[in-house]
């Protein structure tokens, strides 16, 4: 996937500035594809150029004047036309998994100082758990009334909820694993 289909994808949802479209990525977008701001702001205005997205001048009081960005009719083309290619599986590159096989080659105090990475890590997926189910109980309070556009955007969270809590499952069997003694 490239970038320019992920801000597509977010300005179809809601159309913004460029700011806002960062604050997106960091919030929700950014666990599935991530961008810094300076990337967003070039690839905006590339697809400026080619006629994806619109542009509008929005004067703020006491602020420099912001663009608020849309997708045009051709933007939507190359969308749809994306939306029709296949997906190819991803390859995983996964730092963790390789330092954890390299454990095996390593002595106590190397697996002790491992367990400490690995706990470190299982912290923050837990705390990243804990932010979805959060936005979940936020932003989908009421299944039952979502329009087409939230249900699928309830679907990718509750795949980011599940990868998370697979992710710590395996990360205890690591933790389990390591250890055990020799």
């Amino acid at each position: 996937m490239a970038l320019e289909h992920a801000i597509l994808v977010s300005l179809l949802e809601q159309p913004g500035s460029g700011y806002e479209l960062a604050r997106r990525f960091e919030r929700s977008i950014g666990r599935f594809w991530t961008a810094t701001h300076q990337q967003i702001y070039r690839v905006l205005k590339r697809m400026e150029a080619d006629g994806w997205v619109t542009a509008v001048e929005i004067g703020q009081e006491g602020k420099p004047d912001k663009r608020d960005f849309t997708v045009s009719a051709t933007g939507r083309d190359v969308l749809t036309a994306w939306l029709h290619e296949p997906v190819q599986p991803e390859a995983v590159r996964h730092d963790l998994a390789v330092k954890v096989r390299g454990a095996a080659f390593d002595d106590a105090a190397g697996r002790a100082a491992l367990i400490d990475e690995v706990t470190r890590y299982r912290t923050e997926h837990e705390d990243l758990l804990a932010r979805y189910l959060a936005g979940e109980k936020r932003d989908f309070p009421d299944i039952s009334s979502l329009t087409t556009g939230q249900r699928l955007q309830h679907v990718v969270l509750r795949g980011g909820i599940a990868y998370e809590r697979m992710l710590l499952d395996w990360l205890d069997e690591v933790l389990t694993e390591l250890r055990k003694e020799s």
